[in-house]
């Protein structure tokens, strides 16, 4: 017994004097796609978007069910026609310093079905790719400054994804070093419980590892402002099975909003004793969220409509490979739209994107599944949802629970089940978890079939009953569910290619050409789908609509609708911002309704038009003043007011006609439909509610090209290596008109303290590498992504356009 008590005695005194954490962020990796050639890589990594484009990477021959297909055919570009099938293998080594007891792996993400091996044991296996997931690597680890050796093996499938899923370790990897008693991150959740005349009610839980048998443990938790004072404070006592509660009162609190995205740091502090044996930051913002049939969806106490875009995960040209950068550009062209609020679509988000959403101050719908127990895919995640959906929405919850920006959790998209009584039941079911580990968020999912869902009580249950598309359909929907109000999560499905236009405009839901294009006149959708106006219209004339999420925010890899069958076509015509970030036309439409902050004026489509000279080109503004009057060459060809349009609630489901015309259009669009192309010039003058003249913008017919114009995101980036600058080419005449069909190969030299990263143009049926220095214009424009390298000083990067005979230079500074 007395050898026990002194046993005891120095685990204590052991554990009360271990090193605070440290958490180390592994991105040096060997990459091999065989286990036998092997290449440094730095992780994050897609192993597969530098291609070779091509078909039969995942050639799958099936009719998409979704899209309302009762025939299988040959589909070349479902999945991004990039190599991302089959297996891959990581390795990399680590050290623990003798005064860690403890070592944890956090993955955030590897695609897929990542087995991880530490020093040749298996130490863990997570089936879903798109999920965060941990490894306790203490029982494996050599200690006292020995090498580690992590190795960790992916395995892809074929018709496993419905897009382009990416390959590799796709986000950051985590070592976490602690004693033996310390926080659990994911065991700490911090809520608003309460906000009242400007004070906050805030709470906060904590769960610690390894308190069994310690004497005096308690945490302190302090709430500390963006100016480093702190503003509440509580010591809390561990209790008998490691939990600590602490609730505390802040006066005059900044909240967290879209508009407003203040962020405080939440310190816990653990000590044993007087010793601090371990501390974790956690960022959070003080705000609150409910929704009701009486108020619709609040944020804070106040009433909005969300204003949303659907976003899948990957980056364009940088493939899956998270990189804070580029989210934070998508963020900040979305939020110029207008945009307020993001569906993570279908995938769970990274913790990259949620920290950036909160910094910015962007809403989300954390999104789970795209599939339960019936497979969309011949081996998706469907084969793993019975043994992991509880594990995955747990994860999902725990990792993510924190982040302010979060609004609201998905279980699902567009879910087969959603007519049976056993898919009511798996809702119900995966709601409840969802709200056992976050009661503070409501839960929706996507249901594609109102009737059939509403008939099963699928959508009956759903705290947030979500609807895609056929918004013909709410005013009979709304009858029939207990809620009272309804989510469009998701709409439109609206395609288009960045500066094409076809002719003669029409509004069609199967606009199909030749050369695998779309029309930028956003008259053309999906047969599932409507014209932007159906949605932007029920969510102006309908109380009981609580907001959209359009699909899509940008163009992804994979599911190239209209052109599913067409070779080349491997990427989508969803977004409002083609692949390469740049806005279509379409931004414009929905930044004149959504941006209430700054006005609007947009042109369409360019006036240069070799041979269609006295052919019908008409000639649409996408303006938030109330008219404008068109002048061609001088000649007016009249004033355009925007038109009262609506469509009367209905009892039935036959109002799509009404939703799917041009006087639809004329409530959001000024058209002026019977102008006769001339060259020269085309002004339009815009006028506010006073009848006065308030803006004009004039568009000219471009002369030869003549020169390169180069344009950078940011001048100046962080020389960490893993900075990136967004600079657009355009090609233009000598007074720099766009060239609107330039379609040059250019060629890309990086000098300095940066290198090549990637280049993207747009043009869903580009074959072109996007990590070659080396492509073609799109519609006179394409984006190249220049990376810092670790060095501080100038990057030059030069452009040449071979053709033309003319080089363009961009210095971007490296900056500590």
């Amino acid at each position: 017994m007395k050898i026990k008590l002194i046993a005891t005695s120095l685990l204590i005194s052991a554990t009360c004097f271990a090193q605070v954490r440290r958490e180390v962020n592994i991105n040096k990796w060997q990459f091999s796609r065989d286990n036998t050639e092997w290449q440094q890589v730095t992780v994050p990594h897609d192993w597969a978007i530098s291609g070779p484009f091509d078909k039969k990477w995942d050639l799958q021959t099936v009719a998409i069910t979704q899209n309302g297909e009762k025939n299988k055919t040959e589909k070349s570009g479902r999945s991004g026609a990039l190599p991302w099938i089959g297996e891959g293998f990581y390795k990399t080594t680590f050290t623990v310093p003798s005064e860690y007891n403890r070592a944890m792996l956090k993955f955030d993400g590897a695609m897929s079905e990542p087995t991880v091996y530490i020093n040749g044991h298996k130490a863990g296996y997570w089936a879903y790719g798109y999920n965060a997931f941990r490894v306790d690597a203490t029982p494996y680890i050599n200690k006292d400054g020995k090498d580690n050796t992590i190795e960790v093996h992916l395995n892809n499938v074929e018709e496993s994804s419905r897009w382009y899923p990416g390959g590799g370790i796709y986000r950051p990897v985590t070592l976490i070093m602690t004693g033996d008693t310390n926080i659990d991150r994911w065991g700490t959740y911090i809520r608003t419980n309460k906000i009242s005349n400007g004070n906050a009610n805030i709470a906060i839980d904590t769960h610690v590892h390894g308190y069994e048998n310690i004497e005096g443990l308690h945490a302190e938790v302090s709430i500390i402002d963006i100016t480093g004072n702190i503003k509440a404070q509580s010591n809390a006592k561990i209790d008998k099975i490691g939990n600590m509660h602490s609730e505390m009162n802040i006066a005059d609190a900044k909240l967290w909003s879209p508009e407003s995205p203040y962020l405080y740091s939440v310190v816990t502090k653990l000590y044993c004793g007087d010793k601090l044996i371990d501390e974790t930051t956690d960022k959070t913002g003080i705000r609150t969220i409910s929704v009701s049939a009486e108020k619709g969806f609040m944020l804070n106490g106040i009433s909005r409509k969300i204003q949303g875009v659907c976003l899948h995960h990957d980056l364009g040209p940088l493939g899956t490979a998270v990189n804070k950068a580029a989210i934070i550009r998508q963020i900040r062209i979305l939020k110029d739209m207008g945009c307020d609020a993001i569906r993570t679509s279908h995938n769970m988000p990274s913790t990259m994107q949620m920290e950036v959403c909160d910094s910015m101050g962007m809403m989300v719908m954390a999104e789970s599944f795209d599939m339960w127990k019936y497979p969309k895919c011949k081996n998706g995640y469907a084969k793993f949802f019975d043994n992991w959906a509880d594990r995955d929405i747990t994860n999902l919850v725990l990792n993510h629970r924190n982040h302010p920006s979060i609004v609201m959790w998905s279980i699902g998209n567009e879910i087969p089940e959603q007519w049976s009584v056993e898919g009511r039941e798996i809702s119900r079911h995966l709601q409840d978890l969802c709200h056992s580990l976050d009661p503070s968020r409501p839960v929706t999912q996507g249901m594609d079939n109102a009737e059939k869902a509403i008939a099963s009580g699928f959508a009956k249950v759903m705290d947030v009953p979500g609807f895609n598309y056929r918004v013909y359909k709410y005013d009979t929907s709304i009858k029939q569910i207990p809620q009272g109000f309804i989510l469009g999560s998701e709409t439109a499905s609206t395609v288009s290619s960045r500066g094409i236009y076809k002719f003669p405009m029409k509004i069609t839901d199967n606009g199909v050409y030749p050369d695998g294009q779309c029309s930028s006149y956003d008259t053309e959708y999906c047969g599932w789908s409507n014209l932007p106006e159906a949605d932007l219209l029920m969510q102006d004339d309908r109380s009981y609509t609580i907001g959209q999420f359009v699909w899509t925010g940008f163009d992804y890899l994979g599911e190239p609708t209209p052109y599913d069958t067409y070779w080349p076509s491997r990427s989508s015509y969803f977004g409002i911002c083609d692949l390469a970030g740049l806005p279509k036309d379409r931004f414009y439409l929905y930044r004149s309704v959504w941006n209430k902050a700054k006005h609007t004026l947009h042109v369409l489509p360019h006036w240069t038009w070799h041979g269609r000279e006295g052919e019908v080109t008409p000639v649409f503004v996408y303006t938030d003043y109330p008219s404008a009057e068109l002048f061609v060459n001088g000649k007016s060809q009249g004033r355009l007011f925007k038109q009262t349009y609506s469509v009367a609630p209905s009892s039935s489901n036959t109002e799509k006609p009404q939703l799917e015309n041009m006087d639809l259009l004329r409530r959001y669009r000024l058209m002026w439909d019977k102008v006769k192309y001339e060259p020269g010039e085309i002004k339009v003058v815009a006028y506010n509610a006073n009848g006065e003249k308030a803006e004009e913008k004039i568009i000219y017919t471009a002369g030869k090209p003549a020169k390169l114009e180069a344009k950078a995101d940011r001048n100046e980036i962080k020389s960490d290596g893993n900075d990136l600058a967004f600079v657009t080419i355009s090609l233009t005449d000598n007074k720099g008109n766009l060239i609107p069909d330039g379609s040059d190969e250019l060629t890309f030299e990086v000098k300095g303290a940066g290198s090549f990263k990637a280049v993207c143009n747009g043009d869903a049926t580009s074959l072109e590498s996007f990590t070659q220095p080396q492509m073609k214009l799109f519609s006179g424009k394409l984006v190249v992504i220049v990376e810092s390298n670790g060095k501080k000083g100038d990057i030059l990067l030069t452009v040449k356009d071979n053709k033309l005979g003319k080089t363009v230079k961009t210095k971007i500074i490296a900056i500590p």
